[in-house]
């Protein structure tokens, strides 16, 4: 097994084609997320795995109706009126099967925080995010373009 993860390594590394990222199949990455109204890049976020939970901090904010550098004013607690880039918009997720789940997810932008469900897709290349409120069937989803 550790000599075919080697391979699609390798070879992803060859040819450039991404296959590392597939290799992996995890939101563990650097991520473009995509406006799920508007289909407009709104930032870069980083995903990191900390001892099996799944974190998320905005590396960069590409678009904002506040301008290049807002803050979120909406926020409550330790975010109230702190810099979106920097932040850390999700946390305490974590693997089940091919789902990652069980966390939160904060809209930096209303300030609410959302219960949050995330599934690669596309080898690994995409990343489903969904937000919702209670069931899962109550929330939105956005589908964010792995960076690399």
């Amino acid at each position: 097994m550790k000599s075919l993860l080697r391979l699609a390594v390798a070879t992803g590394l060859l040819l450039g084609t991404g296959a590392v990222f597939a290799a992996e199949n995890t939101p563990v990455g650097t991520w473009k997320t995509i406006d799920d109204v508007t289909g407009k890049p709104k930032s870069i976020v980083q995903i990191t795995n900390d001892n099996g939970e799944l974190k998320a901090t905005v590396l960069q904010v590409l678009q904002s109706d506040e301008g290049p550098h807002p803050i979120c004013k909406a926020c409550d607690g330790e975010r109230k009126d702190k810099p979106v880039e920097g932040m850390n918009i999700m946390w305490g997720v974590h693997q089940d099967g091919d789902i990652w789940d069980g966390g939160k997810i904060l809209d930096p932008k209303t300030g609410k925080v959302y219960k949050v469900k995330l599934q690669t897709e596309d080898n690994g290349t995409k990343l489903t995010v969904r937000g919702y409120i209670g069931f899962s069937l109550l929330g939105r989803s956005q589908v964010w373009e792995r960076q690399q």
